[in-house]
């Protein structure tokens, strides 16, 4: 593969970019070390989360019960020093449970206003898919506008403001898929998967005991996201690295005219949304990474879980066993690299 080269490609001011990368990602290093005092393996999932931190966008969470899903998020909120609330999403929920409602007080005779959980930096939507479709699009509306509207009065969230919703892929009974258009707002699906054997001694030792407890310390503040997402923004991304984005993405809709040979397994390809995701998650990829520039290989690196959950497959793709991911490899491996 043919890798940008900074002295050709970048900008003068390269060398101060990549100084500025070096002080902001410092503490992300330090949040992430935190988390992994108590977090064993897992390691797309905590890249993932910090993706979306950098890039400013919310996160669709899938995996069984029980691979720390939710004492992830919960760790990655004590460690940014921001407020944090778990939401248990179940069927019975109403959409003022989540956003809140005015309150009559009888003494003075007038309504106030009482602000929902949905008022927090990191908010976990657990189990988002057990809730019913008008509690998913108040939740949902929220993330689009980040704002919320209650008695005709529109309230701000606050800065940063990062959902991170979880869903159960094998539980069917009592669940509300997310409609297409409503899952298109997640920037990333991560995917978490159970961990390896080496991985599953070392959560027996760390975690087999009945008084266990952990503290994450607090290493950031939320005023460092902020300067690191102006960051993320001033890292250099080429033409042609900008071409390759578009490119991928316009191969999920027309596979035929890109000559990839999933003719006929994909019934929907990606949005623009996509676009502009992939384009962020690859630049705080580079970021993570030290870099000040993006190369084909971080656009590759979160493909997969910006694109996943954004393809419709066919019948004949589901008939040949095909995943979303397969598709995304296929389409990965046949679209030219600059």
């Amino acid at each position: 593969m043919t890798t940008l080269s900074p002295s050709v490609s970048s900008p003068p001011d390269i060398a101060r970019i990549t100084a500025e990368v070096t002080r902001a990602s410092a503490p992300f290093r330090e949040l992430e070390a935190q988390i992994r005092q108590v977090i064993v393996g897992q390691d797309r999932l905590l890249h993932g989360m910090l993706l979306g931190l950098l890039s400013n966008g919310h996160l669709l969470i899938e995996g069984v019960p029980g691979l720390a899903k939710t004492t992830a998020v919960a760790c990655l909120a004590a460690g940014i020093d921001a407020s944090f609330r778990r939401l248990q999403f179940t069927p019975d929920l109403l959409p003022a449970d989540l956003v809140g409602t005015q309150i009559y007080r009888p003494a003075s005779g007038d309504f106030v206003v009482k602000t929902g959980p949905i008022f927090a930096s990191i908010v976990l939507a657990d189990e988002i898919n057990r809730a019913p479709a008008k509690v998913q699009s108040a939740l949902l509306e929220a993330m689009q506008e980040r704002q919320v509207t209650i008695g005709g009065e529109t309230f701000r969230l606050p800065e940063p403001f990062l959902v991170l919703a979880t869903q159960n892929p094998i539980e069917q009974e009592g669940t509300y898929p997310l409609p297409e258009a409503q899952v298109d707002r997640f920037m990333m699906k991560l995917v978490v998967t159970y961990p390896t054997r080496a991985e599953e001694r070392q959560i027996l030792d760390r975690m087999g005991h009945t008084s266990t407890k952990y503290t994450i310390a607090p290493v950031m503040r939320p005023e460092a996201i902020a300067d690191a997402r102006r960051v993320v923004d001033s890292i250099y991304l080429d033409d042609k690295v900008k071409d390759y984005i578009v490119s991928i993405v316009v191969a999920t809709r027309d596979p035929a005219a890109a000559k990839i040979p999933i003719v006929g397994m994909i019934q929907y390809g990606a949005s623009p949304r996509a676009t502009i995701s992939l384009t962020l998650a690859s630049k705080a990829n580079a970021f993570l990474a030290g870099r000040a520039f993006v190369l084909p290989q971080d656009v590759k690196d979160v493909a997969p879980e910006v694109l996943r959950h954004r393809l419709g497959l066919s019948y004949e793709a589901e008939a040949e066993g095909r995943s979303t991911d397969d598709i995304i490899r296929t389409v990965l491996e046949h679209v030219r690299v600059p």
